[in-house]
C-alpha cells in the first residue's frame, strides 16, 4: 500500500459542457472529475494518513492533544479487541457517542477489523436507540457513560453481545481522571445506570494491545456505514455506504478544498458538528485525515459559553457548522474577543444558511460562511460555494467533482434552465440504497441512475445550485406555492427575531395558511410589527397570518429545526 497520499487526479476527459454548464463557471484550479478508478477503501486512507502525518496532531479534546501516532495504537487495540469477541467482516457495530477523543479510536478501529459503523444520535430517547440498533442488527455498542442509561431501558429488547462503557477522559491521559470528575460530580451529567456486564472502553484498550489485530482485506464494495436518515420525513433509514462512496466524497471535497486552504501543516478544523452526522463524519472526521488536520473536537457545542471558551484557547484555520450554531456564536458574549485571523473558511450544510446570520458571521470574524449541500445519502457532500467568496451567496454553490445533477419536474422531467424542479444527484458518493429497504430505494432511485433528493431548487444561469425548498415543506395558499425558507430568511432580518419557523396550516378558505413560530431577540417585539415587516418584504399570500412567539423551537441533533415535529406539535398530530 502507498503510504503516501496523491493529489486528486483527473479521470480522463469531463462530462460535455452541455451536460454540465456549472463546469464553464468551475475556479481554474479544481479539476472536473476525480480518478474513480483510484478511490481506495477508508482504511487504505487511514493507514496512508498515519504514515505520512504521524508526528501531526490528530485530534484535541478538553485541551489535549493526540498526535496520528498515538490515535493508531489506539485503532488498533479497538480492533484486535472485537476481533477477540468474535467480529466478522460486515457485523455492525452501534456508536453512541458526542464529539470525545475515543470517538475516532473506535471509529477506525471497527473498520480496520471489518465491521461496519451504525452511528447513533446519543440524544435519542430510548425508542428511537431501539428502532435503530435492532434495524441495524448491530452486535456491539460503543456507548458515552452520560447516556448508558437510554441503553439499560431498552437492553433486554435488544441483540446486543457486548456493552463498551466509553468516558468523556478516556485516551486523555492523566487530565482524564479531572474531566470525568466534573462531568459525574460537578454537571452531575451521567445519570444513573445499571450494566453490571458492560465492558469499560480502558479494558478495550488494555486486552486489545496484548496483540496487534489480524489484517482483514477491505474492498471499496464493502459496507463502511449504515447512516441513518433524520426521520424528518417518516421512520428513519439506513443509508448504505459503502467504503468507495465515503471515500470518493473525501477526495471529491479535497479536490475542491485544497486549492484553496493549501498545504500548510498547522489546519485545525473545530469539529463542532457531531462525528455521528454525515456531515461532520466526512468533513471534519475523515478529511482532516486525508489532509493531516487536527480536529478540535467539541463534545458539547449546546455549550455556548464553554465553545466560545475553547475558540480563545488556540488560533482556528478552518470550521464547520450549521444557520442555527453560527447564529449562536455570532451573538454570543465573548465572541469578538476569539482571534479569527487565521480563519480560512467557515463552511456550512445541514439546513439553509440565513442572509442575516451570514452577515452578523462576517461582520464578527471578517470571514464570509461558505454554503454547500448535501445528504447522509450522498455521503454527503454534493455542492459546495467556492472558498474564496467575499460574500455570503444564498446559493448551495456548484456541484463538486465528478457529480452531475438533473433538475426535473414531479413527472420526472428535467426542467429548463432557471424552472424549479426536484434536484436529483448522480456521482460516486451516492449511497448503494436503504438498508434492507428495497422499497424506499425505489423511490428514491429514478431509472437512469439519479438519487432524488426532495429539494425544490433552480440551476441558475452562472451554473451555480439555489435550494428553494423542501418539497413535503411547501406550503400552498390559494393555489401559490409558498417557500418556508424564503419567509424564515425574510423573518431572520427583523433584529428583534433570533430565529424563525415557518409550516403550513389547513385552512378552509385558502387550503393552508403560512404560520411562523418565532423565538425573539427583542422581547418588545409584537406579532403585528413583525407581520407588518413581512408586508413590506413578501407578497400578500406569503405573509404569515398567524404569528406565534415561543421560548425554543424544536431541533434535530444538529440544530436543524423540524419543522415536521412542529407541525405535530402545533396541530396535536404525531
Amino acid at each position: 500500500m502507498n503510504a503516501t497520499i496523491p493529489a486528486p487526479v483527473l479521470a480522463g476527459a469531463a462530462d460535455p459542457a452541455a451536460l454540465k454548464p456549472w463546469l464553464e463557471h468551475y475556479p481554474s484550479k479544481i479539476p472536473p472529475t476525480i480518478d474513480e478508478a483510484k478511490v481506495g477503501t477508508l482504511v487504505d486512507m487511514f493507514h496512508a494518513g498515519v504514515a505520512q502525518y504521524g508526528d501531526r496532531y490528530a485530534a484535541e479534546s478538553f485541551g489535549t492533544r493526540v498526535t496520528y501516532a498515538d490515535l493508531a495504537r489506539a485503532v488498533d487495540a479497538v480492533a484486535s479487541w472485537l476481533q477477540a469477541q468474535g467480529l466478522q467482516k460486515g457485523d455492525r457495530v452501534a456508536i453512541m457517542l458526542p464529539n470525545v477523543m475515543a470517538y475516532p479510536a473506535i471509529l477506525f478501529g471497527i473498520l480496520i477489523a471489518g465491521g461496519t459503523v451504525v452511528n447513533v444520535n446519543p440524544l435519542y430517547t430510548a425508542r428511537e436507540f431501539a428502532h435503530q440498533t435492532k434495524d441495524a442488527g448491530a452486535r456491539f455498542l460503543f456507548v458515552l457513560e452520560n447516556f448508558a442509561a437510554t441503553v439499560q431501558e431498552t437492553l433486554s429488547e435488544l441483540q446486543l453481545e457486548r456493552v463498551v462503557l466509553v468516558t468523556p477522559g478516556d485516551l486523555l491521559g492523566p487530565k482524564g481522571l479531572i474531566v470525568n470528575f466534573v462531568s459525574r460530580h460537578i454537571k452531575k451529567a451521567v445519570p444513573s445506570f445499571d450494566l453490571p456486564k458492560a465492558t469499560p472502553f480502558k479494558r478495550v484498550l488494555a486486552e486489545g494491545r496484548a496483540r496487534p489485530a489480524a489484517p482483514v482485506t477491505i474492498t471499496p464494495d464493502d459496507i463502511a456505514f449504515l447512516q441513518y436518515t433524520g426521520g424528518t420525513t417518516g421512520i428513519a433509514k439506513g443509508a448504505v455506504l459503502l467504503h468507495r462512496n465515503v471515500a470518493a466524497n473525501v477526495l471529491q471535497c479535497e479536490a475542491w478544498m485544497r486549492p484553496f486552504f493549501g498545504e500548510r501543516n498547522d489546519h485545525v478544523m473545530v469539529a463542532a458538528l457531531p462525528l455521528y452526522h454525515i456531515f461532520g463524519l466526512t468533513v471534519c472526521g475523515l478529511l482532516m485525515m486525508r489532509i493531516g488536520g487536527c480536529q478540535l473536537l467539541i463534545a458539547n457545542p449546546r455549550d455556548i459559553s464553554g465553545f466560545v471558551k475553547t475558540l480563545k484557547s488556540r488560533p482556528i484555520t478552518l470550521m464547520s457548522g450549521v444557520n442555527t450554531l453560527y447564529n449562536a456564536l455570532a451573538n454570543a458574549p465573548g465572541i469578538e474577543q476569539v482571534d479569527f485571523s487565521q480563519l480560512v473558511f467557515a463552511v456550512s450544510g445541514g439546513m439553509a444558511t440565513q442572509a442575516a446570520v451570514a452577515k452578523k458571521w462576517k461582520e464578527v470574524t471578517g470571514q464570509p460562511i461558505v454554503e454547500g449541500y448535501g445528504l447522509s445519502e450522498t455521503s454527503p457532500v454534493v455542492c459546495a460555494n467556492r472558498l474564496d467568496i467575499e460574500e455570503f451567496t444564498g446559493t448551495i454553490g456548484y456541484p463538486i467533482p465528478s457529480t452531475q445533477i438533473s433538475i426535473r419536474s414531479s413527472e420526472g422531467v428535467p426542467v429548463a434552465q432557471g424552472e424549479r424542479g426536484e434536484l436529483c444527484v448522480k456521482g460516486p458518493q451516492v449511497m448503494a440504497g436503504y438498508w434492507k429497504r428495497p422499497d424506499e430505494t425505489a423511490k428514491v432511485m429514478t431509472s437512469d441512475g439519479f438519487f432524488r433528493t426532495g429539494d425544490v431548487a433552480v440551476l441558475q444561469a452562472d451554473g451555480q445550485v439555489r435550494i428553494v425548498d423542501r418539497m413535503k415543506d411547501m406550503i400552498l395558499v390559494s393555489g401559490f406555492n409558498v417557500y418556508p425558507n424564503e419567509v424564515e430568511d425574510i423573518l431572520s432580518q427583523h433584529p428583534g427575531v433570533m430565529e424563525a419557523a415557518v409550516i403550513g396550516l389547513p385552512d378552509e378558505h385558502s387550503g393552508e395558511i403560512v404560520a411562523a413560530y418565532v423565538v425573539r431577540k427583542d422581547p418588545s417585539l409584537t406579532a403585528e410589527a413583525l407581520r407588518q415587516f413581512a408586508r413590506d418584504n413578501l407578497t400578500a399570500y406569503k405573509v404569515p397570518r398567524r404569528v406565534e412567539f415561543r421560548e425554543t423551537l424544536p431541533k434535530s441533533n444538529v440544530g436543524k429545526v423540524l419543522r415536521r415535529v412542529l407541525k405535530d406539535d402545533v396541530t396535536g398530530a404525531g
